[in-house]
């Protein structure tokens, strides 16, 4: 028996297993990132791509082949988005997901059998053309199939997942690290055939999205699928209410949006909110922590860094669970504030420790422990919240082309970020090692005035409600508190039972 006001009351089997499936998928973004992030920090991925300095009498991968090994597969990343935001809005989500899982096979097996820079390299941008498509497609698939009070969960399992899929990989990785060789890297290489394996043999049992067979005027399709989301969940009136309701705000918003219009009235704002809650979520630096964390304190030579890859997966898996539970609960805007906080605090006492001029060991387990603390700020909050602000504030119309939007603007800055880390890092260039916390705090800080005066609260609202909210004018910091008018008085409005003629109206 569901308690009445239990998450589990909005999930039946047929949603379940389709949250599931499509969380699953992400899975292999954390393998992808915390696999190569955390491979080359072994030995034997040093030996086979790395250089060997007769000084150390070790081998070491150089900071220009490292900048380019970690941000050039973000190019990948960014095709991966456009392809799949087309797949997707022309045939699919499921088909999206399909074609990218079969992809991914393909792209698994350049990189396990790797044996030049050049093809390692390769391999990484080919398969962030999958992650792309990923992301392209999963946050508004899992946005569209379910109800209003648990969206804030369901899209935020994105980073839950990506997570959990890190802590598999790091915890393989952990195992590996003391095999001699290419088979420490390659076996958690290949891990890369398994998820897609399990996708594209699952993602045809379950049903496509409503939103988007009804946007193809496949209507009878389009209810089929409903029912058998929401069916045992609640009456059938009341599913029948909603999918009218749906039905209604499509038809109100009934071709698919140009490009061009992100940028012209009501919807400036909407693209604001969402390039800035994307630049935020990686210009603040997590990729310090997620992509470089490991090698980086493999440099400090006191810790074993790759027990700390799984300490860090493990807190970051808690926090983000933690995270996703609130958020539906206690809103978007006050975990964005309490991340952002957290991340400042952290980066700032980093930068602070890496002035010492002949750090203890003392000093660099500090370094450490605020490089985690800094981590988990950004798991509990921006990481998984970025997703669901970015499908929230979309118009249903553009939706598409929003998620492009935000997607390309965190592949930039993912790339930006990326690029310049071993540059800011490591000598013979800036050498600032921890330092570079004061420039991430200082960013953060910014996020956290943007995220007062410019992030709105749609907890608890329809998609339906907040494209309402923006038409009307509503003002940002408002969101949560504003009253709207329910979707039987705009029926009652559309047949004329009110006296009042609809129109759309913009207001900025």
């Amino acid at each position: 028996m569901v308690a009445k006001n239990s998450v589990l009351q909005h999930f039946n089997k047929s949603l379940t297993l389709a949250c599931m499936l499509i969380a699953v998928s992400t899975f292999n973004y954390g393998f992808d990132n915390a696999g190569f992030n955390t491979t080359q920090a072994m030995d034997g991925f040093q030996q086979q791509f790395g250089r060997f300095n007769p000084t150390t009498g070790r081998y070491f991968l150089p900071p220009s082949w490292l900048s380019l090994f970690n941000s050039l597969n973000y190019i990948g990343f960014g095709a991966g988005v456009m392809v799949g935001s087309l797949v997707s809005g022309r045939y699919g989500r499921r088909m999206c997901m399909f074609s990218m899982s079969c992809y991914a096979l393909i792209t698994a097996t350049i990189a396990i059998t790797s044996t030049t820079r050049e093809q390692i390299l390769a391999a990484r941008v080919l398969n962030y053309v999958y992650v792309g498509m990923e992301l392209a497609v999963v946050p508004v698939f899992q946005s569209e199939i379910v109800p209003a009070p648990v969206r804030g969960l369901a899209v935020g399992s994105y980073q839950f997942s990506l997570m959990f899929g890190s802590l598999i990989v790091n915890c393989v990785c952990r195992g590996t690290s003391t095999l001699e060789g290419n088979t420490a890297w390659r076996i958690p290489i290949g891990l890369f055939y398994v998820v897609p394996t399990i996708v594209l043999s699952l993602v045809w049992f379950i049903p496509e999205s409503p939103r988007w067979l009804l946007t193809k005027d496949r209507v009878d399709e389009a209810k089929a699928a409903f029912y058998k989301f929401r069916e045992g969940c609640v009456s059938d009136e009341e599913i029948a209410a909603e999918f009218e309701a749906l039905q209604l705000a499509l038809r109100l918003e009934p071709e698919q949006g140009k490009y061009m219009e992100l940028f012209q009235g009501v919807n400036k704002k909407r693209t604001a909110i969402v390039v800035a809650m994307n630049f935020f979520q990686q210009a603040t630096g997590q990729a310090f922590a997620s992509t470089y964390g490991t090698i980086f304190i493999k440099g400090l030579g006191t810790i074993n860094p790759f027990n700390m890859s799984i300490v860090m997966s493990v807190i970051n898996l808690t926090l983000v669970s933690t995270g996703l539970f609130l958020n539906d609960r206690i809103g978007r805007r006050p975990l964005l504030f309490i991340g952002a906080n957290i991340q400042i605090a952290a980066i700032l006492t980093m930068g602070g420790l890496g002035t010492v001029s002949n750090p203890t060991d003392g000093h660099k387990i500090a370094i450490v422990a605020m490089l985690i603390v800094f981590s988990a700020g950004f798991v509990f909050a921006w990481a998984p919240l970025t997703y669901v602000v970015t499908t929230e504030v979309s118009a249903l119309r553009l939706r598409d082309a929003s998620q492009r939007t935000a997607s390309m603007v965190n592949v930039l800055m993912n790339f930006a970020v990326n690029f310049s880390l071993p540059y800011l890092l490591y000598a013979p260039y800036a050498a600032l090692g921890s330092k570079v916390g004061f420039i991430f705090g200082s960013i953060a800080v910014c996020a956290v005035v943007f995220t007062f005066f410019c992030v709105p609260e749609c907890k608890g609202r329809t998609l339906e409600q907040v494209d309402r909210m923006f038409i009307e004018g509503v003002p940002l910091r408002h969101f949560g508190t504003h009253q709207i008018t329910d979707f039987s008085d705009e029926r009652a409005m559309e047949k004329g039972e009110l006296g009042v003629e609809v129109q759309a109206v913009e207001k900025v």
